[in-house]
This record gives structure tokens, C-alpha cells and sequence, in this order.
């Protein structure tokens, strides 16, 4: 079904640059021929100063990894591939818990909260079988920031990728793992992950900085007591973001029923790496560790040129990896946690206690304030400003395309509140998916399944998202799925549209990045990943309530790029009639489903 709707000039980036000659060793031309762009700058370097090759990883050789594979080794190219595949079970099924002592109704994965870390290699194949155990709710996971490469239909995403998961039923997701870090999976049907559908990701690897110890994920999320789909059912006929009732570190917080705080336990005078991930809802994170500055290595999978701070910020879906020396005097010490300062969401009732402790030895107690002194949290919804990824890449300029973010309120609709883009807020056919239209060879997209096409191989596109004046001034954590972009530019205001300003000499990389307040963020990616992938708010009630599109890259390699799309139609042969028998007069209006 790839379009031949010609959507307006607001198109995400239909820009394309000449391809430009690159010398590339045999080995990586073979695998990837037609490759227009140059990296250079350190990989290159550790070429000429005869970088050495198979070094055992170590506490004092974190750089190396495995044969000729380092920190300096492009991901966009190579990788290892270790022959090895992991394996996982996890079931998804309703329990009650109680994260803070305030029991709710949740759903749980294997019976836990947070689920269950998902750990692999650099080049292992990952194999997760996925159950349901849902009454009247579908299901499907999403594995965050991983490209998904030769792998589009195990990207999770319902209406898009494939057909939920119906209850009973189970799908294997297989993928390989090209790149290394710190990442989570959770639900991608609606806004079902703000119930407990979250778990965390470590792809083993190498890093830009020694250390000792792997202390793990570090997950954070606000919390709400009301099910989250009352939650998100108010908000889609509400002005206003949802205020959360808690913040969860680990999995646990403090409350005036109860609860505990998280402990990390820390080796004195070990240097330990800890994986900061925002698994959240609508907040963005600031945190610290009295008396323990972080070393920063690592954005979401990107490795970057070390920078030492004493507080990060992370917008939902983003991650860091912190190196933490444990040198200070044998005690414990407070994780201070922060959401802002009330300028991304609504006061949080127990804004003061939001905490955890690190722990030297066996006690648990923190010390008094008289010992255990921090900083003063910064406050508002901004991306860190220091990320230089580790592997420089240029890129060539042009003139990006642009989208705008429009905010609609329809009082014909029970006053019902949507984002749009370019004037569609996004919906999706369940039963339908994106990708099964792509198999069974059809072209045509309804517009409010908000398609756009990008044809050109291995260039690349460009584009502005720029909230208009009528949008509420509130910032957005906008995450594209099958890629990692660059960060050209972000500002508030109109974007200008002087190139000059733009930061094309190794800008960030991620997956994630902070579209800021009644104002616009520059991206740029390559197209070098034939698939059906969305680019969405990572906030669950803006994509509820439309704030995403979908694109086909090179529809025509699709199919052939991605194994033949393989298990895609079983899976919608058990959810076409699950959803008919249980939701005979679909979907509550004004939730995307996605």
C-alpha cells in the first residue's frame, strides 16, 4: 500500500544529497555497497596508529571488544556476529502490586516489575517469545532504540509492524543485536506500558572510559495509582498533561503508605558503570549522586567522548551510561531525582522524597545531610548539550522540509483533544498493519495513517518539526523507531531557517530528542534501513492522541530486506477475529492505538 498520496510541503524529508565517493575496506564494501557517506576521525585514527586487534575486554581495556571489533568500530557497518543466540520466555498477564505500598491493579511480565533485563552480546541473536495473557487487551513489545535491521516486522508496533498479540497467543521476536549499550522493551498497544509492560535492555559491549563493576539498568518512571487507561481516557478529553502521583526508582519509591527506596550497593574504590534509563510516562528526569559526579560515556547507543557532570537529564525513552568511582568515605549516599521543577507536568505529591540510596558496605540507612550533601537539581525540559558521539560522522547540508505540530480541541467530539501533524492526527487499522498492506503488494494509505514515503537509498533526509502558535507550549520527546538521527538544531520560537546555524560537523546521536517548548527541533537521518517505521511523541497520551507518522523507506526493498516479512500474517490470521469477538464496534475514538 505505498502511497502515491502526494502529501503537502510540510513532508518529513524528501531531500536527498549526491552521493559522495568513500574508500571503504573490502570487507564492509561487500556488505554494504552502496554506502554514499564518510565517517572518519577516530576509528580512522586507531587504523594508522596500529590500534590492536583481539584485546580481551577488562576493567583496563574497556575500548576493545572482540577481534578486530572497538569502541572506534562504525555500528551504521560492522558488527561481530557471534553465532549465539539468547533466549527469552515473558509473559504478560494482569497481578496486583504495590511499587510504593499503594497496591494497584497492573499488568506484570513473568509476575514482576520491572520485567525481566534482557542481556546479550555485540552481534548475538536475541529470540524472545512473548505470551498473552490479557482478557479483552491486546498486546505487543517494542525493543527500544534497536534498528531492527533485516527485521522490521519484530519492531512491536501494532497497526504498523503487525497485528497485536490476542490473549493466548505468543510470538517469537528475533532480531540481531548491531549495536551495544543500554536501552528498555515495553508494550507499544496504546498506553499500556504505564500499567508495568517495561523491562530493561544490555547489549554488551565495548566503552570509551575504564571501569570495574556493571551495576545494571537504572530505570525511572513516573507513577500514576489510577489505571492507566482511565488515566489517558481523561486526558484525551482534558487541556493539560496528567500529573503523576510518584516517581519510581527501580521499581520502588517511598509514600505515606509505605514503600522503600531503591538501594545500589557500590565497591569501594571500584569504578562502576550504571545505565540511566528514563522509562517514563510524561516526565523528564534529573538526577544526581551526592558527592559522585557521573562520567558520561554513553547515549542511548551511542558511544560518545567522556564529559563529567554532576546531574543528567532524560526525556522519556532516552538513556545514559555513568561511570560512578566509588572513592568517597565508606557510607551511603542519597540519589536525588527531580521532574523539572514543574515546568514539564504538574507538581508531583511527593516531589521532596523522590530518592534512592547507594549503599558502601551492608547498611541501607543514608547519611544525615550533615555527611551526605548534594546539589541543587536543575529544573526544566532540555537535552543534555554535551553529547559528542565517539565516532565522528559529518554531515553534508541542506535545506530541510517541514512538519508542524498542530493541537486541536473538537468540542463536536465530547471536547476531545488531538495532536496533528501537518493537519492528520495519526490512526491506525489493528488489523490491518501497515506492513501486511506492503506484502500482499497494495499501495493506497487512508491520510489519517499519516504515510510518507522516502524512496532514496542510503541518502540523507532532513526535517524541521516546528510547533505551531496554536499548541500548547509544553515540550515533546520525539523517538524514531529503525534508525538514530542527528541533531542539527533545537531552539524555541519559529526556526529561521538559516542553515548556517545548523551543527553539522558530529552533531548528537540518538533516538530520542527533547522537541522544546513552542519551539523546533532540526533531525536529520540516512535511509538506509528498508522499512514501515514510526516516528511518534514517546509521551503514551500524545501518541493516544495522534502526535506520530509512519514512513516507508523504500517500499519496494521492503519485503525482501526484512526475511520475506515472515510470521507477519499468522499473526494477524489469531487477532483479526479476537478483535471482531471483542470488539465488535471497535476502538474507543480519539485513542491511536499505537
Amino acid at each position: 500500500m505505498f502511497s502515491s498520496i502526494a502529501k503537502a510541503a510540510g513532508l518529513v524529508a524528501l531531500l536527498s544529497t549526491p552521493s559522495l565517493a568513500v574508500a571503504l575496506p573490502a570487507e564492509v564494501i561487500a556488505r554494504t555497497p552502496d554506502v554514499p557517506w564518510k565517517r572518519t576521525g577516530v576509528s580512522d585514527v586507531h587504523r594508522r596508529q596500529g590500534y590492536p586487534t583481539g584485546c580481551t575486554n577488562g576493567p583496563t581495556s574497556r575500548d576493545c571488544w572482540d577481534g578486530d571489533f572497538t569502541v572506534s568500530t562504525d555500528q551504521d557497518i560492522s558488527w561481530p556476529d557471534t553465532g549465539k543466540t539468547v533466549s527469552y520466555n515473558l509473559e504478560i498477564a494482569p497481578g496486583k502490586y504495590s511499587p510504593d505500598g499503594v497496591e494497584k491493579d497492573m499488568i506484570l511480565i513473568n509476575g514482576q516489575y520491572p520485567g525481566p533485563t534482557i542481556v546479550a552480546d555485540w552481534g548475538d541473536t536475541i529470540s524472545i517469545t512473548v505470551k498473552s495473557s490479557l482478557t479483552l487487551n491486546g498486546t505487543g513489545i517494542h525493543w527500544h532504540g534497536l534498528r531492527q535491521l533485516g527485521s522490521n516486522q519484530m519492531d512491536g508496533v501494532g497497526g504498523i509492524t503487525e497485528c497485536p498479540i490476542a490473549d493466548g497467543v505468543s510470538k517469537t521476536y528475533t532480531f540481531k543485536a548491531t549495536q551495544y549499550g543500554s536501552s528498555w522493551y515495553h508494550s507499544h498497544y496504546s498506553v499500556q506500558y504505564g500499567d508495568g509492560v517495561v523491562g530493561g535492555i544490555i547489549i554488551n559491549g565495548p566503552a570509551t572510559a575504564n571501569y570495574d563493576l556493571d551495576l545494571g539498568v537504572l530505570p525511572f518512571t513516573d507513577w500514576f495509582y489510577a489505571p492507566i487507561f482511565t488515566v489517558n481516557a481523561a486526558s484525551l478529553h482534558a487541556n493539560g498533561p496528567p500529573t503523576a502521583d510518584n516517581v519510581l526508582v527501580n521499581g520502588t519509591m517511598t509514600s505515606a503508605s509505605g514503600g522503600q527506596y531503591s538501594v545500589t550497593k557500590l565497591e569501594h574504590g571500584k569504578k562502576h558503570l550504571l545505565r540511566l534509563v528514563n522509562t517514563g510516562i510524561n516526565n523528564w528526569i534529573h538526577v544526581s549522586l551526592d558527592q559522585h559526579p557521573f562520567t558520561v560515556v554513553s547515549s542511548d547507543f551511542t558511544p560518545i567522548v567522556p564529559f563529567v557532570t554532576d546531574s543528567l537529564v532524560l526525556a522519556v525513552g532516552q538513556r545514559y551510561d555513568v561511570i560512578i568511582n566509588a572513592n568517597q568515605t565508606e557510607g551511603n549516599y542519597w540519589l536525588r531525582v527531580g521532574t523539572g521543577g514543574g515546568r514539564c507536568d504538574g507538581p508531583n505529591t511527593n516531589a521532596a522524597n523522590i530518592r534512592g540510596i547507594f549503599a558502601y558496605g551492608n547498611s541501607t540507612e543514608p547519611l544525615d545531610s550533615a555527611n551526605s550533601t548534594g546539589i541543587t537539581l536543575p529544573t526544566g525540559c532540555d537535552d543534555e548539550t554535551n553529547i559528542v558521539p565517539f565516532v565522528k560522522t559529518d554531515i553534508p547540508q541542506d535545506t530541510p522540509e517541514e512538519l508542524t505540530l498542530g493541537f486541536t480541541n473538537t468540542q463536536a467530539a465530547g471536547n476531545l483533544v488531538q495532536w496533528l501533524i501537518d493537519g492528520v492526527s495519526l490512526r491506525v487499522d489493528l488489523k490491518d498493519p501497515t506492513l501486511l498492506n506492503v506484502l500482499n503488494g497494495n499501495d493506497t494509505f487512508e491520510a489519517t495513517e499519516n504515510v510518507y514515503v522516502v524512496g532514496e537509498k542510503n541518502q540523507w533526509q532532513y526535517w524541521v518539526i516546528q510547533q505551531n502558535t496554536s499548541s500548547p507550549p509544553i515540550p515533546h520527546p520525539i523517538h524514531l523507531h529503525g534508525h538514530d538521527f542527528y541533531v542539527l538544531q533545537q531552539g524555541t520560537g519559529e526556526w529561521a531557517g538559516d542553515l548556517s546555524g545548523l551543527d553539522l560537523d558530529n552533531p548528537p546521536r540518538r533516538d530520542t530528542a527533547t522537541l522544546p517548548a513552542g519551539g523546533f527541533l532540526v533531525l536529520a537521518f540516512e535511509s538506509d534501513n528498508p522499512g514501515a517505521w514510526l516516528m511518534h511523541c514517546h509521551i503514551p497520551f500524545h501518541i493516544s492522541q495522534g502526535l506520530g507518522l509512519q514512513f516507508l523507506e523504500r517500499s519496494d526493498e521492503i519485503v525482501s530486506a526484512n526475511g520475506g516479512l515472515s510470521g507477519l500474517k499468522d499473526g494477524c490470521a489469531t487477532w483479526g477475529p479476537y478483535q471482531d469477538e471483542n470488539f465488535p464496534n471497535g476502538f474507543t475514538y480519539g485513542d491511536s492505538l499505537l
